[in-house]
């Protein structure tokens, strides 16, 4: 039975393989904690994020006891005004502990020695090696810096953002102003933030730069505890809709000596990676600080006045944060499977949803007119799908190779097509194949992936 360590790396294998996930800048090396994907990584990664839109912010679920709810959508710029983070505490907390070694220049988290293998000696932790000498922690700010304008002094340093949360806070206002909405409200956001960490790890899952999906709901005091629980549930609902089975996902409840200071309650959405479990949303009763501490900073009125109750107050806010790329990455952990008995040994069982490609078109040969029968197909399910046509190499490495790409249907024309129309239509799961005329593979294929 392969190890944990074993299954990551045939995962990270078969992910530049097929062109799901390369390392940055790779011809010159790479560069630490930075990822590009491939053409079926983008595709991937773009089903995750439609998928998040159309089922929180398009269509989102119906509310508690009936409850009604509005949602909108928010892009923001990734550098704000600095006084933003100062405001928010990135400026002043946003740190970790950190530590050097003077004998092989590395930099570590101070906090994360026993989890960090030393360079010199990957058998031992981090500062267990006989020549490693450490310096005494000290801050460690993880904000990208950078500077607006001409001139590169104080006065012009700016921050990538760290999280996508601010931006919305600080548009609180000016969504409300500008639109018909009401609270309860949800404002959400896709976007990239950066964090510059120490040490990047885990193949994708601790990054430099990465993408959230963030909500930002907005409630009256009094109801926050019923809107947390909504979300909580909500957003671990999702994940297991999309794919996530097994066992290997978790909902944990923070214990009180785990929240932050400004969380009245916060859950973890946990997924048990290869390298260990680890989490993939959080989703927190932050109560009012955010709003209070910009309103404290800017000067500025972010209270919210409530027609039916006669109440102006300060909004609680229920945060369910997320990481895309985390999602991405439990997605492709779940979906790999191995099955020594098919033609490709592993393959993708991915969600119907987030497949890359939705199904292939096969001709059995290249000639007798059958790429002729081919074409029409291909260019009615592309209208409508993603789709491959594949002419080239036996059926069997056909097969294998959307196998490993995860697309759940393949449609192929043989020379019984041309007897009666019919196509054979193979099942990416079980390998299993029926037929059905060629006039309704479009119909079949919607019937199938039900989106």
């Amino acid at each position: 039975m392969a190890s944990k360590a074993d299954v990551m790396d045939r995962i990270v294998a078969l992910c530049k393989r097929r062109g799901f996930i390369f390392q940055s800048s790779e011809i010159y090396g790479g560069i630490g904690g930075f990822w590009d994907y491939g053409p079926l990584g983008t595709e991937l990664k773009r089903n995750v994020k439609d998928a998040w839109w159309n089922d929180m912010v398009r269509n989102p679920p119906a509310g508690p006891e009936g409850r009604e709810f509005q949602m909108v959508g928010i892009d923001c710029a990734i550098i704000m005004n600095p006084k933003v983070w100062v405001a928010s505490g990135h400026v002043g907390g946003f740190n970790d502990p950190m530590v050097d070694c003077k004998c092989c220049k590395g930099r570590f988290r101070a906090d994360q020695l026993n989890e960090t293998p030393c360079p010199k000696k990957p058998s031992k932790m981090a500062g267990q090696h006989s020549e490693c000498q450490l310096t005494e922690p000290r801050a460690f700010n993880l904000m990208f810096e950078s500077h607006a304008g001409a001139v590169r002094d104080d006065a012009a340093k700016v921050y990538l953002r760290p999280e996508t949360a601010q931006g919305i806070f600080v548009n609180f206002r000016n969504v409300t102003d500008s639109t018909r909405v009401k609270l309860p409200l949800g404002i959400c956001q896709q976007g990239k933030s950066f964090r510059n960490e120490i040490n990047p790890r885990n193949y994708t899952f601790r990054s430099r730069e990465f993408e959230q999906y963030e909500i930002e709901f907005f409630c009256h005091p009094s109801e926050a505890p019923m809107w947390y629980e909504f979300w909580r549930d909500v957003r671990h609902r999702w994940y297991v809709g999309l794919g996530l089975r097994s066992e290997k996902l978790r909902l944990r409840e923070h214990d009180k000596e785990e929240l932050a200071h400004y969380a009245a309650s916060c859950a973890d959405v946990e997924y048990d990676f290869p390298f260990g479990l680890s989490e993939l949303e959080g989703i927190a009763n932050r109560t009012d600080f955010d709003l209070k501490a910009h309103m404290e900073h800017s000067g500025k009125d972010l209270t919210w006045f409530d027609d039916q109750r006669k109440e102006r107050f300060v909004p609680y806010v229920i945060e369910p944060s997320g990481g895309i790329d985390r999602s991405v990455l439990a997605f492709i952990t779940e979906a790999y499977t191995v099955d020594e008995n098919r033609a490709s040994p592993e393959y993708m069982k991915f969600h119907p949803r987030l497949a890359p490609i939705k199904a292939a078109v096969f001709p059995l040969v290249a000639k007798d007119g059958l790429p002729e029968i081919a074409e029409p197909i291909v260019q009615a399910l592309q209208k409508h799908y993603p789709c491959q046509y594949d002419a080239k190499q036996s059926i069997g490495k056909r097969y294998a190779r959307m196998d490993e790409a995860g697309t759940p249907f393949c449609f192929t024309i043989d020379g019984q097509t041309k007897e009666d129309g019919t196509v054979t239509v193979r099942n990416r799961d079980d390998a299993s194949q029926i037929r059905i005329d060629r006039s309704r593979c479009l119909e079949y294929l919607r019937d199938q992936l039900h989106i």
